[in-house]
């Protein structure tokens, strides 16, 4: 697969859409991310999309202070309901406000017209 039409492609091009998907295996019900080919053990091809609750917690939380003027702000690891962990950001609050174990709900974001899964408190 190229990038154009890989998984990763595919998963962008859901956000560009409004939707968050998760890939998941037919066999056993695992939800994963980032988007693959291939299921990690025991293996497979056969994953599917399948749309996110959006629901998570979030696991560790950075906060960057770069130069003023700048404003701080945070990078967080979030672990979704459906069991995978990704980096983003919460937003709608102080940096420095975000907390381990803080609920969170994603919501699809832009980014100089790109669309980008960030979190919000839930």
């Amino acid at each position: 697969m190229n990038d154009e039409t890989g998984p990763e492609a595919q998963w962008r091009q859901a956000l560009a859409g409004g939707r968050f998907l998760l890939q998941r295996s037919p066999f056993d019900g695992r939800h994963f991310f980032p988007p693959r080919v291939i299921a990690p053990l025991p293996g497979g091809d056969a994953l599917e999309w399948v749309e996110a609750s959006g629901r998570g917690v979030v696991h560790s939380v950075t906060v960057i202070s770069p130069r003023p003027p700048a404003e701080p702000y945070n990078v967080v690891l979030v672990d979704l309901e459906e069991g995978p962990r990704m980096m983003s950001r919460v937003d709608g609050l102080p940096a420095t406000a975000v907390a381990i174990g803080m609920p969170v709900r994603a919501r699809i974001g832009d980014v100089d017209g790109a669309p980008i899964l960030v979190f919000d408190p839930a």
